[in-house]
């Protein structure tokens, strides 16, 4: 069982902005979905874990090592797929796959060629393995980069806003690779997208300023909130009159009206129906209380 601990991680930037603010998380095996809004800090933690960046304050530790004291230790156990890739060299997929896997210390040639051609099979990319990867869509290239991140068989896989950008058949490809991975390692989906998370992990936590404000299963969440959440159908110019009265949680555009969810402990009355929570009402309930 691996176990990545996180303790009072502080990180403030020269223009003032304080990215991390004394935050603390453990995580152990299996699909770790952290949620969050942009600029809650999320990019910037992952970074942290990678080894990308430094912390002003605070500890990490990957299977009781302390990776800040001694980076090498979780960096030979690391798989990191960062929100922006990076430029692609006008390289073939498989002769950019068996660079990348050289570079991570993958020296027997004959044992490297046969992981990276099963990486390449296991990412859908087989057949385009003599293709030059600045060629593939924006899908491939994701799937490309969870084959690199799984080159030397991490233990620790971080994933940073994975499907922004991508088509939903894309996306559903993606979320269907990444569950396929297993469940003895683990691996941080960092997203702004509720669904990803609900789909995809066992457990979560929720981040804003820098902190994580909520962390619990999917599940427990939604039911948390069983007999709190309420809707109706309003009209677009009565949204200020229903903000100021209720708890809003949020307010969707359906044929010209405003659907709105509310969270109350009781019946508020005015016409509300009781809803069906669901892991997103969760989301803005947390956000908006802090």
């Amino acid at each position: 069982m691996n176990t990545l601990t996180i303790n009072n991680l502080s990180k403030v930037y020269k223009n003032g902005v304080k990215a991390l603010d004394e935050l603390s998380l453990e995580i152990s095996n299996g699909m770790f979905g952290l949620l969050g809004p942009n600029g809650a800090g999320k990019s910037s933690l992952m970074k942290m874990l990678a080894g990308l960046q430094h912390p002003d304050a605070g500890e990490i530790y990957f299977n009781n090592c302390n990776v800040i004291r001694n980076p090498l230790s979780l960096k030979r156990q690391l798989g990191f797929l960062p929100q922006d890739f990076g430029v692609y060299p006008k390289v073939s997929a498989y002769d950019l796959l068996n660079h990348i896997a050289v570079l991570k210390g993958l020296t027997h040639a004959a044992s490297r060629k046969e992981q990276v051609l099963a990486l390449l099979a296991q990412t859908n990319l087989y057949q385009q393995r003599d293709k030059e990867v600045h060629t593939f869509s924006g899908g491939m290239r994701q799937r490309f980069g969870v084959a690199q991140a799984l080159l030397g068989n991490p233990q620790l896989i971080i994933v940073d806003e994975p499907t922004a950008g991508l088509d939903p058949e894309e996306r559903n490809r993606f979320n269907n690779l990444l569950s396929e991975i297993g469940e003895e390692k683990i691996i941080i989906l960092s997203t702004h997208l509720v669904e990803d998370v609900k789909n995809l992990c066992t457990h979560m936590a929720v981040m804003n300023k820098g902190r994580i404000i909520a962390k619990g299963k999917p599940a427990d969440f939604i039911a948390s909130m069983n007999g709190k959440l309420w809707q109706k159908m309003i009209d677009k110019t009565d949204k200020p009159v229903y903000e100021q009265r209720f708890r809003l949680l949020s307010a969707q555009l359906s044929l010209g009206k405003l659907q709105v969810h509310i969270y109350s402990e009781s019946d508020p009355g005015y016409g509300f129906a009781p809803a069906s929570p669901a892991l997103e009402d969760v989301y803005f309930y947390l956000l908006n209380a802090n």
